[in-house]
């Protein structure tokens, strides 16, 4: 198996960077192809913009969405993007390294998710979901928290995570087609010891482990939605992104 590891922290011995560690040892002690984009180290530009593109369908006005199907169609990234871009496509599984910041992932990787995840790359009319591009390829978060796992329960002061994680989890991998595994999250590790680092470093290598055999998560598909992209009426939510009660803030 190909894997990518998309690894996004500024410190290099940091606990993210020991995360990245162990999953490259692991995973390559397992016999896979391991590679890693640090996103830091390469000082890669998380901002999209024109110099994404070596040549413009446009060049008075700029649609990023327009200019990287062009760019799809006529090998027109440029070279750093381009790059990226090769390590995904390449790759059977795609893991996600982070801390958790502001509910999300750090602005690096975000860029790197806005440039890379290009349309007609990543995504095109008619390639979603589980007709998606990534169709039979996995991806997986791997991310630290500083809240003790209590706090992002359903009832907890941070709210729950798996709806937290509802816009990468359903807006990023799933419409893209992946199946997307359950995450590995190392809880509050600002807080914990030695001992504990080392336990949560050693179930992640457990994890990695078996990665090729975890179930995906559920996700709705297509077939299950109506023309108005409503869920049809008989067909139950089971995500944590679709419900059919009250809407508590925005009705």
């Amino acid at each position: 198996m190909r894997v990518l590891i998309v690894y996004a922290h500024p410190e290099p011995t940091s606990f993210n960077g020991a995360m990245k560690d162990q999953a490259v040892e692991t995973l390559t002690g397992a016999g896979h192809s391991v590679t890693v984009s640090d996103l830091y180290a390469q000082g890669f530009n998380p901002v999209a913009g024109s110099h994404d593109f070596t040549r413009r369908a446009d060049p008075a006005r700029l649609d990023v969405g327009a200019e990287q199907a062009n760019a799809a169609r006529t090998a027109g990234f440029a070279p750093d993007l381009q790059a990226e871009i090769d390590k995904l496509m390449a790759a059977d599984l795609l893991l996600l390294q982070f801390p958790f910041w502001w509910y999300s992932v750090p602005a690096m990787l975000k860029g790197w998710i806005d440039r890379v995840f290009a349309y007609g790359v990543a995504y095109d009319f008619g390639r979603t979901w589980d007709r998606g591009v990534f169709t039979g390829r996995r991806a997986m978060l791997s991310f630290t928290t500083s809240a003790p796992p209590t706090s992002s329960m359903p009832d907890g002061r941070n709210g729950d995570l798996e709806r937290t994680l509802w816009p990468l989890h359903a807006g990023v991998l799933a419409l893209c087609g992946y199946e997307v595994l359950k995450p590995f999250v190392a809880h509050a590790v600002r807080w914990v010891d030695q001992a504990r680092r080392e336990a949560i470093l050693d179930d992640y290598r457990q994890r990695l482990l078996h990665v090729e055999s975890d179930r995906p998560l559920f996700f709705q598909k297509l077939e299950d939605y109506g023309p108005d992209g409503r869920l049809k009426p008989g067909i139950e939510p089971r995500t944590p992104g679709q419900h059919r009660g009250p809407r508590l803030h925005l009705d």
